[in-house]
């Protein structure tokens, strides 16, 4: 199995699932750790941050989050990540001490973290206050919901986005990278992919591979799985009759995403 790909494991307490976990000892990554939680009604988790800033994303029912200096209640939209519509989101800064609870009778929570030294405000990220985007022609279509964009001033380093991607269809594609500190035409910024998939037994395709072909992966990604990618390009195929889900995850040295595309595929993009 590639080390790119982090299948579940499911770690249980009485009342949390940890579904993921995926840190810099673990990976091969320097600027994103990333966890996913399953949480019961009325428990309470509480962690404090050292030398990192997090996004909080509420992906399935509703949860309280409390810091030191904001609490806010009933967070979250959907009961279901594929009822496609945006959800709620939460910051939370630098060194930090936080606690948060379901008062649903479960829910699902993504932790996005990245290493920083700006201690900024905690903030709730509104539903509302997603951008919503049609991406691509042809067989190429994906709807992407911007919850952390890199024109946003709420996060240090973190930029996070969800992306559906209906059967049939390719994502993240034409296939794309950004791994070098080369502004403005480039960025390094890594990346992690949080997959689900609708019917949850059904598998999705990415390939990560630089042009040297010194990193070429491909893989089989099942619902709950995570692909990081500390370089080069990450396409993703979706087989017909599925939809696909992903949450990305991107940071480093500097919050912009400047990318450039495989110039072997890049012709696609001038089709009429």
């Amino acid at each position: 199995m590639s080390y790119l790909l982090h299948k579940t494991k499911v770690l249980k307490t009485d009342t949390t699932m940890t579904l993921q976990s995926i840190t810099r000892s673990n990976c091969t990554l320097d600027y994103i750790e990333f966890k996913v939680m399953h949480l019961i009604q009325d428990d309470i988790q509480k962690e404090t941050l050292d030398g990192l800033e997090l996004c909080l994303v509420v992906l399935e029912g509703k949860v309280t989050v409390q810091t030191s200096d904001l609490i806010v209640e009933n967070i979250g939209t959907r009961q279901s990540i594929f009822e496609k519509k945006p959800t709620d989101s939460f910051y939370i800064p630098l060194d930090s001490t936080f606690s948060l609870h379901a008062t649903t009778p479960t829910a699902k929570v993504a932790f996005c973290y990245s290493p920083t030294t700006k201690k900024l405000s905690p903030k709730l990220i509104k539903a509302s206050q997603n951008s919503i985007e049609h991406r691509g022609h042809y067989n190429n279509k994906r709807l992407v919901h911007n919850i952390l964009p890199d024109t946003s001033s709420i996060s240090d380093s973190l930029l996070v986005v969800e992306v559906y991607t209906n059967g049939g269809n390719f994502s993240s594609y034409p296939p794309h990278k950004h791994d070098q500190d080369n502004l403005p035409v480039e960025s390094l910024l890594e990346e992690t992919y949080y997959h689900e998939i609708n019917p949850p037994q059904g598998f999705v395709f990415q390939r990560i591979y630089t042009d040297d072909r010194e990193l070429d992966e491909t893989m089989s990604v099942e619902s709950g799985d995570v692909v990081v990618v500390p370089k080069g390009y990450h396409p993703v195929g979706v087989p017909d009759g599925y939809e696909g889900y992903y949450l990305n995850v991107m940071a480093g040295p500097t919050k912009k995403w400047a990318f450039v595309n495989d110039t072997d595929h890049e012709w696609i993009l001038d089709r009429k």
